[in-house]
């Protein structure tokens, strides 16, 4: 059976960084990896500007039963097909992605430990943190360049749904973690510790 470890934490605070430099310490054949945004509902049903004004930041965005179900899959070593999120579309894409089961099944986004059906599936439960300012430093230059979305956009999203959002049901789902690792920018030691701890349960699942 997979080992899930669930990465939760606020927009830009670098979760997804972590968890790559994580799998070079740990080995990319032994990971499944991917986004618990690909698990945002789908609202084709709405135009492209009414999906620009829904709260993407709200568990309420989100197909838990979905996710449930394919996590719960991949924990007994069975394939998805998982879907694709499409950022410049604000929707759900029409292409999925096949994973297959790996030793460990690492999945990350804002609302990693927020719901505790899934939550209760995890194995380790980690929360990466960084602060307000550098969050939105990150966002503004991600949004940009990756996600071909506009300054103003980005600004009145990120002061009217995403910092509400962090302070009200994110940012506290800090406190069902296991794990707390700082990611603010500075030179420290704890992704080193996190790819010893995932060793540590990789070895454990192996032997």
């Amino acid at each position: 059976m997979a080992k899930l470890i669930l990465v939760g934490g606020g927009t830009a605070s670098g979760k997804t960084y972590v968890i790559n430099e994580v799998v070079k310490i740990i080995g990319k054949e032994n990971v499944a990896h991917f986004s618990i945004d690909d698990y945002y509902k789908d609202l084709s049903d709405l135009s492209l500007e009414e999906r620009k004004k829904q709260n993407f930041d709200h568990p309420k965005a989100f197909d838990w039963k979905y996710m449930f179900l394919q996590l719960s899959d991949l924990k007994n070593d069975k394939p998805i097909d998982k879907p694709l999120y499409d950022y410049k579309e604000h929707n759900r894409s029409n292409k999925t992605e096949h994973i297959e089961p790996k030793k460990l099944v690492i999945v990350e986004g804002i609302m990693g430990l927020v719901n505790k059906k899934v939550r209760d599936l995890g194995d380790l439960k980690v929360f990466i943190n960084a602060s307000r300012e550098r969050r939105l430093i990150r966002r503004m230059d991600r949004d940009i360049v990756e996600r071909g979305r506009e300054r103003e956009n980005i600004l009145n999203q990120y002061f009217t749904t995403v910092q509400p959002m962090y302070e009200e049901i994110i940012g506290p789902s800090q406190y069902y973690a296991d794990l707390i690792i700082n990611n603010d920018g500075y030179d420290n030691k704890s992704i080193e510790v996190l790819g010893a701890v995932l060793k540590a349960i990789l070895n454990d699942e192996i032997h």
